[in-house]
């Protein structure tokens, strides 16, 4: 059945939804650090069984020339066009439990719209928390834990996994609205921002995979498999230790990244943080870092395919 005007679609013969699950929402766009929300979207889709629920239309959410669809070419025809998805599904994690799962791209188009649709479904639906993750660049060192900022109405979770508290004004994202207005429709809810080493914000960082199912399964509950996402990055970890080893200006630059990280952390449990440990002051650029790089970074598929959502 074609879309007539609105936004979405309801899946003739859908899974039926049980009331009172988690939501966890995942949009790739304006920034995506490490590739973690592509990566995440892709476990999702084909590791934990998602049926979708609710289709919501490309021509009315998305800019085609910003990111276009994917269509292969066979020597002399035209076998495949693959557009982007934005679905609502249900999907199931290593234990069985089911949860909703709002997953695809960031829409260009209908902001508005789009989050109150999003919120009449959790309504309906009775979901008990809205969980989001998503991925910014940081001038922090990949050899230490990967932090998170969150945001929201979850004092537990900003409590326990939050270790960044800035006060500042950024570019808004649709996940950003969807926050802002599930907590005035009264749910509970948490945003993670995954603080992502800026000279590895371009390369598919499996570390950040890690990190964000981490925070999810903090906060739902919800179980999931990361044995193969461990066993990647530490495959991924060597090759960068690799060409760290073989550069004394690189491995310099590391050192002053840990000795800012560490002077950040100290403060932390000191009882008085300064904000000196990830600002970006005299670090080496990103540009520095990742130029070093180059030939880690050229050996990596550039997953171009995945971010399009």
């Amino acid at each position: 059945m074609p879309f007539t005007g609105d936004i979405y679609e309801r899946v003739a013969n859908g899974p039926e939804v049980p009331e009172g699950l988690p939501l966890v929402i995942l949009m790739t766009g304006f920034t995506d650090a490490g590739g973690a929300v592509a990566s995440l979207i892709e476990f999702a889709r084909e590791e934990l069984r998602p049926r979708p629920v609710v289709v919501f239309s490309n021509d009315a959410l998305l800019d085609y020339r910003a990111r276009r669809p994917i269509v292969t070419f066979e020597q002399d025809h035209l076998s495949d066009y693959r557009p982007p998805r934005l679905e609502l599904s249900l999907a199931r994690d290593a234990l069985g439990q089911p949860f909703l799962l709002l997953a695809g791209y960031e829409p260009d188009f209908a902001w508005d719209a789009f989050a109150s649709a999003a919120i009449g479904f959790a309504e309906l639906f009775a979901v008990t928390s809205v969980t989001w993750v998503h991925a910014i660049g940081m001038p922090v060192p990949h050899t230490r834990t990967l932090g998170t900022t969150v945001s929201g109405n979850r004092a537990d979770l900003i409590e326990s996994h939050s270790i960044w508290h800035p006060r500042t004004q950024v570019p808004a994202t649709a996940g950003h609205l969807l926050e802002y207005r599930f907590i005035e429709s009264g749910f509970d809810t948490a945003g993670f921002v995954l603080l992502v080493p800026h000279y590895l914000a371009e390369t598919d960082y499996p570390a950040a995979t890690i990190a964000g199912l981490d925070r999810l399964m903090a906060a739902t509950g919800l179980v999931f498999t990361l044995d193969e996402l461990y066993g990647e990055n530490r495959e991924y970890l060597g090759k960068v230790e690799d060409q760290i080893a073989g550069n004394d200006e690189l491995a310099r630059m590391v050192q002053g990244l840990e000795e800012r990280y560490d002077a950040y952390a100290a403060g932390l449990t000191g009882g008085a943080p300064s904000v000196a440990g990830i600002r970006e002051g005299d670090l080496p650029s990103a540009d520095e870092l990742a130029a070093e790089l180059e030939r880690f970074l050229a050996s990596r598929p550039n997953g171009d395919e995945d971010k399009r959502g």
